[in-house]
């Protein structure tokens, strides 16, 4: 098979949507993927707008993905989409997902993967048995200076771990904006459509995620406390884990929507015991390293002395800024690295695997069942079960 852009289909991210839009601009950024079918809303007509706007065919815009998906499986394979990209809320996750598998695309879904756990391990039989790839969008771990972080806490520069703090701190659910009708936080603070977790659903996977991730750790305790601090509201919107990791290591995370004047600086600082290390989303461009016994260290992305992993993912020398949008970009461009080298019976780099997949998906779900069982028990600490 010849090399060419990837063909995407897109469910969700229609009119009034925010992250839809984030993942377009991703996948777009590298000039390897391009957008060319969606069912955009679960209205047809919302979704037809949605696509005339993106300038795609009247024929390949769609008044349902059940429509979608089936339509584009029938299209010869020079034409149908390679893989769906699904951005709609919590609730509309795994149906579209599964039913992308079984007709043998590959694809990208936002986080968290499913409404509740037991459909995140219905999912990962459905990704196991298709054989295809499966992208979980956990933004943060895209950064070039997390992948720094991670594989130096892999080749043990900082010995043994001991202990890691995670920060996730948003303040606009600080008050009752969902009953204005503001899309965003209406369906998050649903359970109908969120899940059972409201803040440790949203934006508490990203933090445990981005633990587990750059410790290379997982966690098998936890003891957790959630807060509703805004009257009215359904869900969780702030609260705080005690963690304790698979080789003794322990944790705190803390993940609020509640921290008025906060924005998006998820942060995360790992100690071992020769030193730390530290990285937030404010300065993203920026590692620093605390040694016991010797000056601190920064690391700057797009810098030669960059590991291997850093630097596949740093798209512009040293001092130019990237954010949030390469970091998104980078996922996507990994995920279409190595579906390109499937389709060509090529052997994908360990650099364009180093997304998160199906696995992480499931402990991300995992994560917020046990995190809400534990608030609600009086046992103070709780096994982490899947």
């Amino acid at each position: 098979m010849a090399k060419r852009k990837l063909r995407m289909g897109m469910i969700g991210g229609g009119p009034g949507a925010f992250i839809g839009t984030v993942h377009r601009i991703a996948a777009n950024m590298d000039g390897m993927i391009e957008l060319v079918c969606g069912a955009f809303s679960s209205d047809p007509e919302k979704s037809k707008q949605a696509g005339a706007n993106l300038f795609l065919s009247e024929d390949r815009v769609y008044g349902s993905y059940n429509e979608m998906i089936r339509s584009e499986n029938a299209l010869p394979e020079n034409k149908r989409m390679d893989f769906v990209s699904i951005v709609t809320p919590n609730h509309v996750h795994f149906e579209p997902a599964k039913l992308a598998l079984e007709n043998g695309f590959h694809v990208i879904l936002d986080k968290p993967m499913t409404f509740d756990l037991n459909e995140a391990k219905q999912l990962k039989k459905a990704v196991e048995k298709s054989g295809n790839y499966f992208c979980l969008t956990h933004t943060y771990t895209g950064y070039p200076m997390i992948k720094q972080a991670k594989q130096m806490i892999n080749s043990a520069v900082l010995g043994k771990i001991r202990k890691v703090y995670v920060e996730y701190p948003q303040g606009w659910l600080s008050t009752l904006v969902e009953s204005s009708g503001q899309k965003q936080a209406s369906w998050r603070t649903d359970p109908s459509k969120s899940g059972s977790a409201g803040a440790m659903g949203d934006i508490g996977t990203h933090a445990f995620n981005l633990a587990e991730y750059v410790s290379g750790l997982q966690v098998t305790h936890l003891c957790a406390n959630l807060n509703i601090y805004v009257p009215g509201r359904k869900l969780d919107d702030d609260g705080d884990v005690l963690l304790k990791f698979n080789n003794g290591a322990s944790g705190v995370l803390s993940a609020t929507q509640i921290a008025a004047g906060e924005e998006n600086n998820i942060k995360i600082k790992v100690y071992g015991e020769k030193g730390g290390l530290e990285w937030q989303q404010q300065d993203a461009n920026t590692l620093t390293l605390k040694w016991l016994n010797k000056p601190a260290e920064i690391f700057r992305t797009g810098s030669g002395y960059l590991n291997s992993y850093a630097s596949h993912n740093s798209r512009t020398p040293a001092g130019h800024p990237e954010g949030y949008l390469e970091a998104f970009a980078n996922l996507y461009r990994n995920f279409a690295l190595s579906v390109s080298a499937k389709m060509n019976n090529e052997k994908p780099k360990t650099e364009w695997l180093d997304f998160p997949g199906i696995e992480e998906g499931v402990r991300g779900m995992a994560f917020i069942e046990n995190v809400v069982a534990s608030n609600s028990s009086d046992i103070k600490w709780k096994n982490f079960e899947i």
